[in-house]
């Protein structure tokens, strides 16, 4: 049957239709405009406030601290062509040489890197689907050899808000999870409740895999593949309104999509369609050992101007 033509003239009005707030932007086709808004660059940053702040400063009550980043040099593997290369520079010094008659010494340090390596914020304009990244925001229009214009790192704000590990070791009974292993809802769902956990608006998700127990010993392993949640759990999560999610492993996503073919499929849909935040290699390890399932997650990156990830150093405090 064709369709009218009446009908046929009305199409192009329904697909100028705004997205409404109210409507889940997982499940339209139509992703962009943003539900905060069609100039918006910050995402789910946005569900990030005072209240939210306040909140998660109750939960600390010994004031351990703890960083949340692994160490790394030019040894860590890393994905693809990343690498990391530091040098120590001591101008005007060489042979011995000083400065000044109380014969001063110094020294800077150059670094040869791309911000793949290690820890890492991977903010929304990291990621696109056929090049239209969050918000619509098409590569052609914001792309540049030397930054972005828009969705830069410098635009996200400081992130202090509630974080919570899930310990999928426990749930799996395994100190690694095998590389491949897909986290569904339910997984996640009975995690939280065996470690009486509710998750709430603005709050950051790990997981702890034990997968950053590979490295230096299975570097191969450890960037071939890796556990995590697939879609279903991807939507999930973001309905909960979630303002990133991470962990132990590089991507933050099952490797490789035991569903589809599909090369990092639930970081498109997360970061360029629901805006949210992905961290990478977050060494939950000393929070899982004694037992700390939420607690004050504090984060201000480094603020690279045009930047869509940056290596950091988060801590946690309980």
């Amino acid at each position: 049957m064709k369709p009218s033509r009446s009908f046929i003239l009305l199409l192009p009005l329904f697909a100028a239709l705004p997205l409404q707030a109210t409507e889940p932007a997982a499940e339209s086709q139509n992703w962009y405009p943003s539900v905060y808004g069609e100039n918006d660059e910050t995402g789910a940053a946005n569900l990030l406030t005072p209240e939210g702040v306040l909140q998660a400063i109750r939960l600390v009550k010994q004031g351990v601290v703890v960083p949340l980043s692994v160490a790394v040099d030019k040894n860590f593997p890393a994905f693809q062509h990343c690498c990391f290369h530091l040098y120590n520079i001591q101008s005007g010094q060489q042979d011995g040489n000083t400065h000044g008659p109380n014969t001063s010494t110094f020294r800077n340090e150059q670094v040869n890197t791309r911000t793949g390596v290690g820890m890492l914020l991977n903010d929304i304009g990291h990621i696109d689907i056929n090049n239209i990244y969050y918000n619509g925001n098409k590569a052609a229009d914001f792309v540049t050899i030397d930054r972005v214009k828009k969705l830069g790192i410098e635009k996200v704000p400081p992130m202090v808000t509630r974080g919570v590990v899930l310990d999928m070791t426990a749930f799996y009974q395994q100190k690694i999870v095998p590389g491949g292993t897909e986290f569904s809802v339910a997984d996640i769902q009975s995690v939280l409740k065996n470690q009486g956990l509710i998750l709430k608006k603005g709050d950051i998700v790990l997981f702890n895999t034990g997968w950053l127990e590979l490295v230096g010993k299975d570097n191969k392993q450890f960037l071939e593949k890796e556990p995590g949640i697939g879609m279903e759990a991807a939507k999930w999560l973001a309905d909960q309104q979630i303002v990133a999610f991470g962990g132990d492993t590089w991507a933050s996503e099952v490797y490789p999509n035991p569903a589809t073919k599909e090369e990092f499929a639930i970081n498109h849909y997360l970061l360029a369609k629901r805006g949210i935040y992905n961290l990478e290699l977050i060494d939950t390890r000393p929070l899982v050992s004694k037992q700390v399932w939420e607690f004050l997650f504090v984060l201000g990156q480094p603020l690279y101007t045009g930047s869509t990830q940056v290596n950091i150093n988060p801590v946690a405090i309980y």
